[in-house]
């Protein structure tokens, strides 16, 4: 298994931590506003140890991991769902956009849904009303993490919303389904 360094900065204490298993880099993007994990690829960021510091600045190290949206537009944040989970304990909102079938068999605790897609026949089309409906239940400026199935439809909703102009959108990589296989909690309307 290959390994990697992530960096953490907890207000002016930057240590670096073992990576938990094999991640893509981008799939371990920043979130600018908190403390979270990072991946430091060897001493490109100067991670040299499990326990040496970064050298590296905060803004650095967000432009390192910054990600363009699909067609050039403003960057996308996208954390693992381990960041995910301390940013919702932390207090920010989850926004679960799944259709409403799934979101019934089962969510994360706290969940407010509303769908990106929308079932149409045999297949899915989008949403008309979504920033509406998002608008109605979250502010420009909330702290709100977004999730979907397996992580395409949460990152389409993430750069729609970020267009929008909100703020403190934030994609978790992998979706319900590696939130679940993570063993994160869930609640199942069962």
């Amino acid at each position: 298994m290959e390994s990697s360094k992530v960096c953490a900065k907890f207000g002016g204490a930057a240590t670096a931590l073992t990576a938990l298993g094999r991640r893509k880099r981008a799939n371990l993007r920043i979130i600018a506003s908190l403390p979270v994990a990072l991946a430091c690829h060897g001493a490109s960021f100067g991670c040299r140890s499990a326990v040496e510091s970064c050298r590296q600045s905060p803004l650095q190290i967000v432009r390192a991991f910054s990600s363009e949206g699909s067609n050039g537009s403003v960057p996308i944040r996208t954390v693992p769902i381990q960041v995910a989970h301390e940013l919702l304990n932390a207090g920010h909102r989850y926004l679960d956009v799944r259709t409403a079938e799934e979101f019934a068999s089962g969510h994360i605790e706290g969940a407010v849904n509303v769908p990106y897609m929308l079932k149409a026949g045999i297949g899915l089309t989008k949403n008309l009303k979504f920033l509406e409906e998002v608008s109605e239940k979250f502010g420009k400026d909330d702290e709100v993490v977004v999730g979907c199935q397996m992580g395409k439809r949460s990152k389409m909703a993430t750069e729609e919303l970020v267009n929008a102009g909100y703020t403190g959108i934030t994609d978790m990589a992998g979706g319900y389904a590696a939130w679940v296989k993570s063993g994160m909690p869930v609640k199942s309307n069962a």
